[in-house]
């Protein structure tokens, strides 16, 4: 099948929202932001530097992609995320363990997720692999979209863990209200996009990476 990519870069300044988080930042400062405000990005590393600070370009963030961050995070002493929302920060937090401050260039809003957030997160993840551990039926989400197919990696956790029965459900999209009508699965692997997990789910979800 073909596919057609459309950039749809936003329109809205940038450089606004920098300078009302100026005040927040420290020295050196790692810039990551979405595909909306991408093209932005060089001239708010210029607009930090003229600033006084040292700005390093980390780049493009996904949902279930922090390899950016991940590269420049030595080299920073704090993430500075331009674009909406908590879910892309949030996904950087859990892999990599420095401040990130939120500058929304729509709302004008500087924001910072809490350690309180961050701990939920981190109990929850926890709390799925202890399940995992104990459990005897063992339920592997395995996605037929494109880069999130993992069927190998599925069947070699069956070999790893060969006390356990594991049960293989695959498909193009996850309908957690569907997936309670297999009441005898304890626990689910996510071997598909990593940010699953953090989805409404009455029972426990660990993430293939995790185990």
């Amino acid at each position: 099948m073909k596919r057609l990519f459309i950039p749809a870069e936003a329109e809205v300044d940038i450089i606004h929202v920098i300078e009302k988080a100026l005040k927040r930042l420290p020295k050196k400062i790692g810039l990551l932001t979405t595909a909306q405000h991408l093209s932005q990005l060089k001239k708010g590393k210029g607009f930090l530097e003229k600033s006084g600070k040292e700005a390093v370009l980390g780049g493009q963030i996904l949902g279930c992609n922090q390899e950016n961050a991940e590269k420049i995070a030595e080299k920073v002493d704090c993430f500075l995320f331009i674009g909406s929302g908590c879910f892309h920060p949030s996904g950087v937090l859990l892999k990599i363990n420095k401040k990130i401050i939120i500058a929304n260039p729509y709302s004008g809003e500087i924001s910072e997720i809490s350690e309180a957030e961050m701990e939920m997160l981190k109990k929850k993840k926890k709390g799925a692999l202890l399940k995992f551990h104990s459990a005897k039926n063992i339920g592997i989400l395995i996605s037929t979209k494109p880069g999130q197919c993992n069927l190998e990696e599925a069947q070699k956790l069956k070999k790893k863990y060969n006390e356990k029965k594991f049960y293989l459900f695959v498909g193009d999209t996850f309908d957690f209200n569907e997936l309670e009508n297999f009441p005898f699965i304890e626990c689910w692997v996510n071997t598909a996009c990593p940010r699953i997990a953090e989805d409404q789910s009455k029972k426990p979800i660990v993430n293939l990476e995790d185990l």
